[in-house]
């Protein structure tokens, strides 16, 4: 017979962890008496993340007290009491090697579904005490699982757990589990985990995104895991290409035209990607790195990057005075995930200076295809002295059955014409949006500077547009993801003080920096990113989640602790490897 052993409760509090504050609701503790299962938790608890934690799919957390053993035995530790896991539930009995997807339990006056295992992260190794816990519990096929309420009611420890149900598609907890962590996703496995109506959203969308990598002959890396950011994965490395022309664009704009030097063809880009750049210092041939979207039409013959010349820039002034037609850049494959989606919804590429590149890829890609989209190429710019590519978006525009523009000039010229240079005086705005006539239910593609990005997002979200209709393309490097961090103060990336002019040398070519590897400062790349402020994502830290998974530009890294799961072929996952030789990463 199964029964509840402790019920365990706990409001979210700060903790200190490694110099940072976490805000977190592992810590729970046994309720006496009875308590109150509601649809979206238990009377006195809450959860820190809830993007990761509770909510109706994940109102309850259930751990067994043979895993409790299980783990004692293995991590030799006697100091283990109730609700250790951040679990709601200790009980007896009902293994997740046992417990199905869909199974549902009385439990004192309430009744509970089975609705996915637990995804685990960072913070239960934090509340063991133990780095390992995500991967051990993952690997081990003891991870816990979640449960729905289906109705409200009291529960207490010592109540009975009686089965009154289950899904006709019988998928255990740990076979779910293994399903997606495990390199194994067999696709009639994946097809059944589908039917059982019970499984949660979340898991429900990671298996479908692994049939569709299966149908698709994708099968290199877990699609079901993999962040968009590590998607579309490339062969690290880099080509030699020709420098075939060199045109300015505007007062501080410039544009290169590359093309192979042998009779290969370049990879084919997707709308909206970028490559990296190895370039060396004419000073003393040491090399840096630096990435620029593609600007110009898809072609297998060239690619075309456009750089901005800024007074301190290195990438640009290198490019400016050092490069000429008919040298030899080093370049890597087209690489990123802000891409122009499939669809018929109307398209909205919205961009402030230098930030037209990669939208004006996507429209290119919209003019080639002739599309029958809507589409509108808002653009601002200080005036038409800077105003980069202002015949060739309009000639573009103009060949779209669809297609519309609106450009705003900040601080126009006197000789800058309203209505023929430009159409507005001021920055894109939510009264641009309007005269434009740009619909809510279109799909929005946005780069530019960092302030640009911050209003047009707020702009947007006033507007009604939902946050899956928004694509950013973000200057130096992502977003990034470190859940349950609190009050970290936002500093540009950066060299740390420590860096010694040893060991291996790893480049963040997104945020333009580099620093020395030394393994006993920093046991992942990760922590080395922390050091330098490069923004990273991440959750588990010990190889699970594959938050953290990104591009390897170049070189070749070693894990420790082996990840479930390897990334996908040219991607790493920085929160476990460490640089074998100089490594170039997407960051």
């Amino acid at each position: 017979m199964a029964r509840l052993l402790s019920v365990n409760v706990g409001l979210p509090r700060n903790i200190e962890w490694k110099g940072r504050t976490v805000y977190t609701g592992i810590w729970k503790n046994p309720v006496q008496g009875r308590c109150r299962a509601s649809r979206l938790n238990l009377a006195g608890d809450g959860q820190g993340d809830l993007g990761g934690h509770g909510g109706e799919q994940r109102a309850v957390f259930v751990y067994q007290i043979e895993s409790y053993r299980h783990w004692q035995q293995q991590l030799k530790r006697s100091d283990f009491a109730y609700g250790q896991f951040g679990e709601n539930f200790t009980i007896e009995g009902w293994p997740d090697s046992d417990v199905c997807i869909g199974d549902r339990f009385k439990i004192g006056d309430a009744l509970f579904e089975v609705t996915q295992p637990r995804v685990t992260c960072y913070r239960v190794g934090i509340r063991t005490n133990e780095p390992r816990m995500p991967a051990l519990l993952t690997s081990s096929g003891r991870p816990g699982f979640y449960l729905r309420v289906l109705q409200e009611g009291d529960v207490a420890a010592g109540d009975e757990i009686v089965k009154v149900g289950e899904a006709q598609e019988r998928m255990t907890v740990a076979e779910i589990n293994a399903l997606l962590y495990s390199p194994h996703h067999p696709r009639e496995q994946l097809e059944r985990a589908l039917r059982i109506e019970a499984l949660s959203p979340g898991w429900r969308g990671s298996f479908d995104a692994l049939l569709r990598g299966d149908a698709s002959g994708t099968t290199n890396g877990n699609a079901g895991l993999a962040p968009a950011a590590a998607a579309h994965p490339v062969a690290p490395g880099f080509r030699p290409l020709s420098v075939t022309a060199i045109d300015q664009e505007s007062a501080d704009v410039l544009s290169i035209t590359l093309a192979a030097t042998d009779a290969q063809p370049l990879q084919m880009a997707l709308p909206g990607q970028y490559v990296v750049l190895r370039l060396r210092r004419p000073t003393d041939g040491s090399t840096f790195f630096r990435s620029y979207s593609l600007s110009g039409a898809l072609s297998t013959q060239c690619y075309r990057i456009s750089v901005k010349l800024e007074p301190n820039g290195a990438g640009g002034t290198f490019l400016h005075k050092h490069v000429h037609v008919g040298d030899t850049l080093e370049v890597s494959a087209p690489r990123g995930s802000f891409i122009l989606q499939h669809g018929d919804h109307p398209v909205v590429l919205l961009s402030a200076g230098i930030g037209a590149t990669p939208v004006l890829a996507m429209l290119h890609a919209l003019s080639a295809a002739n599309s029958t989209r809507q589409v509108w190429w808002l653009h601002g710019t200080r005036d038409r002295q800077h105003h980069a590519f202002a015949r060739e978006a309009t000639r573009l525009v103009h060949t779209l059955a669809h297609g519309r523009s609106y450009v705003c000039y900040s601080r126009p010229d006197s000789s800058d014409r309203i209505g023929d240079d430009f159409d507005a005086t001021g920055r894109l705005s939510r009264s641009a949006l309007d005269e434009a006539g740009v619909p809510r239910n279109a799909d929005f593609y946005m780069c530019g500077p960092t302030g640009f990005m911050a209003e047009i997002k707020e702009t947007l979200a006033a507007f009604g547009a939902r946050p899956e209709q928004i694509y950013a393309e973000i200057f130096n490097g992502g977003e990034s993801m470190t859940p349950g961090i609190v009050g970290a103060a936002s500093r540009a990336p950066h060299v740390p003080k420590d860096d010694a002019n040893t060991g291996p040398l790893v480049s963040f070519a997104r945020s333009g920096i580099a620093a020395h590897w030394n393994a006993a400062v920093y046991p992942s790349i990760l922590e080395l990113a922390e050091a330098c402020d490069v923004p990273v994502r991440w959750s588990c830290r010990t190889g699970v989640c594959h938050n953290c998974e990104t591009g390897l530009v170049s070189g070749n890294v070693a894990y420790g602790p082996d990840p479930l799961d390897l990334p996908a072929g040219g991607n790493l996952l920085v929160c476990c490897s460490q640089p074998v030789d100089d490594v170039v990463i997407d960051l």
